[in-house]
C-alpha cells in the first residue's frame, strides 16, 4: 500500500499570549490567525498521512489544527521549558508527530554510553530535542516513525561543507581536530545525537523492517551526521578524541528518501541563511520500502528566502511510499 509522509518546520509555533526566547517575540492574535492558516493550507497541499513537526512550542494548538484537518492520531514526548522568570516565555521547543494512523506506541530515545565514550564525553548528555519514536498501525503492517531536530548551529560556528566525493575518512580528518580545538560545540552535539540514534534504529531493525525518519538535521549535505544516520559502517569509529585513519566502505542501513524515488524534481535548498541555501530537511527510509516520488514544497520561500515569521523559514518535503 502507498502512504505519505511529510516533514515540516513550523518556525516558532506559539500561540499568543506566549513569546519565544524573548519577551517581545510574539504573535498578535491576527498574526496567529494568518500563521496557522497558511500551515493548514500547506498541510491540505502536503497531503500528508503522517507529519513530523519541528519548532513546537504551543503543542495543544498544533494538536487542535491537525485534528481539523482529519489527522486523529497526535503524539509528542516533551513540552516546551517556559523562562523561570516569566511563564508566559518559552526558552526550549519540541517535536510533534500528526498522523491519520493509529500510533499504538510512543517512545523517545535513549543515551548510548559507548557513543559518549568515544567522544570521552564526561558530562551529562542530553538531545536539544528530545526525539520521537513512534509506532504506527498502517493496516497490517507498523511503521516506526522517527522526528528529530538536531542541533541548531546558531551562533554560526564554523563547519567544514563536503561534497559527495569526500570519503568518510576524508570528513574525520577534517572534523576530529576541528572539534577537539572546540570549535563547533553545535556539531559536536549533532553527532552524539546523531550516533545515539542510529544505534536505536539499528536495534529497531532488527525487529522491523519499515522505519522511517523525519527531520531538520541542521547540517549540510553531505555532511558526517548524514554519513551516521544512513551507514552503519560509521559505528566502527571508535574515537572523536584524535584522528585515526579508518577505511569505512559503504553499507547503508537508512536511505535518503530523495535517492530513493523513482519520480522527483531537481533538488532545491530547503532553508537559506544569508542567501545561501542548504539542505537541511530530511526523510530517511529502511532498505524495504520504497519510495515513488518525492516532493517539496516552497513557494513561500521563492519570494523570500529567509522565509516569514507568519509562514515558515523551511520548504516542506513530502515522500510517497509504497510498503508490503
Amino acid at each position: 500500500m502507498n502512504i505519505k509522509i511529510g516533514t515540516f518546520n513550523l518556525f516558532q509555533f506559539v500561540k499568543p499570549p506566549y513569546s519565544w526566547y524573548i519577551k517581545k517575540d510574539k504573535f498578535d492574535d491576527i498574526q496567529w490567525k494568518k500563521k496557522t492558516t497558511w500551515i493548514k493550507e500547506q498541510l491540505i497541499l502536503m497531503d500528508c498521512d503522517i507529519v513530523g513537526f519541528q519548532e513546537v512550542f504551543s503543542v495543544e494548538a498544533l494538536k487542535e489544527l491537525t485534528l481539523e484537518l482529519g489527522y486523529n492520531y497526535f503524539t509528542y514526548v516533551d513540552l516546551a521549558k517556559v523562562d523561570k522568570d516569566n511563564d508566559k516565555v518559552f526558552i526550549s521547543t519540541t517535536v510533534a508527530l500528526a498522523s491519520k494512523y493509529p500510533i499504538t506506541k510512543t517512545q523517545t530515545v535513549d543515551i548510548n554510553s559507548d557513543t559518549l565514550e568515544k567522544f570521552d564525553y564526561k558530562d551529562e548528555f542530553n538531545f536539544a530535542r528530545l526525539p520521537i519514536k513512534a509506532t504506527i498501525k498502517i493496516d497490517n503492517y507498523e511503521l516506526i516513525a522517527y522526528v528529530i531536530h538536531l542541533k541548531s548551529n546558531r551562533l554560526n560556528e564554523y563547519e567544514y561543507k563536503f561534497n559527495e566525493n569526500n570519503t568518510i575518512d576524508e570528513k574525520l580528518k577534517k572534523v576530529i581536530p576541528s572539534i577537539n580545538r572546540g570549535n563547533s560545540p553545535a556539531l559536536t552535539q549533532r553527532l552524539i545525537e546523531s550516533f545515539n540514534l542510529s544505534s536505536d534504529i539499528l536495534k529497531t531493525e532488527e525487529k522491523n523492517r519499515f522505519i522511517c525518519v523525519l527531520g531538520d538535521l541542521n547540517d549540510r549535505q553531505n555532511s558526517l551526521c548524514i554519513d551516521i544516520l544512513t551507514n552503519k559502517k560509521c559505528h566502527n569509529i571508535k574515537t572523536f578524541k584524535e584522528y585515526e585513519s579508518i577505511d569505512l566502505k559503504e553499507d547503508l542501513y537508512m536511505y535518503d528518501s530523495y535517492n530513493k524515488a523513482s519520480e522527483k524534481p531537481q533538488r532545491k535548498p530547503t532553508s537559506y541563511y544569508k542567501t545561501v541555501g542548504n539542505i537541511l530537511d530530511y526523510i530517511f527510509v529502511s532498505k524495504d520500502i520504497n519510495v515513488v516520488n518525492f516532493k517539496q514544497h516552497d513557494l513561500h520561500l521563492r519570494d523570500n528566502q529567509n522565509g516569514s515569521i507568519l509562514q515558515s523559514d523551511h520548504a516542506q518535503i513530502v515522500a510517497q511510499l509504497s510498503i508490503k
